[in-house]
């Protein structure tokens, strides 16, 4: 069950503050999405720099999730969603506490961590799928962003490959031709990345899909050698139980 004290907090938050301005609430909403991938990243690195354990697939996926938010972000400035500074000011007042929560959350449990942010891109999802269904019509008379139409309809796609870790590279195009679609493409991303998220909860389970591409093509082994342990909860659990 996806539920938490964090999550729960920071949605009544949005839910109370932005009522139906959506674009504003959306803008707060990809403004915090983003933030997990940072402090995934964070984390990541350091334990690479102390020598304790690398993960290059994983700081290499979590790095093409944060890409793809910042896409989203950008969207959501053109189309208006920072045009107040209180709204800017409180997306980016949360979003600094949020960073180092999640930081000390993947310190002691990935797994947790992993969980969370699973939580919170499935309510992305239905945030947007909600949004979808009230607004179909209006949405399919509007134009699509240039932001959009730059990401989605980009001849360099690889990074949007990357974050989709359930896909195979080029299995999955955008299809803009109004705002309507730019927001399916957005819910759909959102889906990605709850998969994505999901996949990393098992211990060493994540796989660049452009290495997983070439380890196919090489016909070798795509295997990922398993760490002693993962964060403090689980080193401390396998301490106990040796």
């Amino acid at each position: 069950m996806c539920c938490s004290f964090p999550q729960d907090s920071v949605i009544m938050v949005l839910k109370g503050v932005y009522r139906d301005r959506y674009y504003a609430r959306f803008f707060a909403l990809e403004t915090i999405a983003r933030v997990p991938y940072f402090a995934f990243i964070s984390v990541l690195h350091m334990y690479s720099t102390f020598g304790w354990w690398r993960r290059a697939d994983y700081i290499k996926v979590h790095f093409a999730q944060s890409w793809n938010e910042f896409h989203h972000l950008l969207i959501m400035e053109e189309l208006g969603g920072n045009s107040l500074w209180i709204d800017c000011f409180l997306a980016r007042f949360m979003a600094f506490f949020y960073y180092f929560v999640t930081v000390a959350m993947y310190m002691l449990s990935p797994r947790m961590a992993y969980h969370f942010s699973e939580c919170v891109e499935r309510h992305a999802y239905s945030t947007y799928d909600e949004f979808l269904k009230l607004h179909e019509e209006e949405l399919k008379r509007l134009p699509a962003p240039e932001a959009a139409l730059e990401y989605y309809l980009n001849e360099d796609l690889y990074l949007f490959d990357e974050f989709q870790a359930s896909r195979s590279p080029g299995s999955r195009r955008p299809k803009i031709d109004n705002l309507y679609d730019v927001f399916v493409n957005i819910r759909d991303d959102e889906a990605e990345h709850c998969k994505t998220m999901k996949t990393c909860q098992t211990h060493g389970n994540l796989r660049s899909p452009h290495s997983t591409q070439n380890c196919l093509e090489a016909d070798t082994e795509c295997v990922i050698p398993e760490n002693d342990c993962e964060g403090i909860v689980d080193c401390v659990k396998k301490s106990l139980t040796k």
